[in-house]
């Protein structure tokens, strides 16, 4: 069973909710990836929404792939 949260506006950004659930918020981009968004911006949820989420990885390196800073 995949673990579930609902998140509205207050949450903010995914950076936030991954910051809480996967304790690095540069994983934002899996639970987008996972919930088929491609921005981090939680501002036009007016409702609660139901994301699913990842299951925390500590092999993840932090940051979105393919991008080199």
């Amino acid at each position: 069973m995949a673990n579930t949260i609902k998140v509205t506006a207050a949450d903010r950004t995914l950076y936030h909710v991954a910051a809480s659930y996967l304790g690095d918020a540069t994983q934002w981009w899996r639970i987008a990836q996972l919930n088929g968004l491609t921005d981090p911006d939680l501002s036009a949820f007016v409702t609660p929404v139901t994301l699913t989420l990842p299951a925390k990885d500590a092999s993840q390196a932090s940051g979105v792939p393919g991008v080199v800073a």
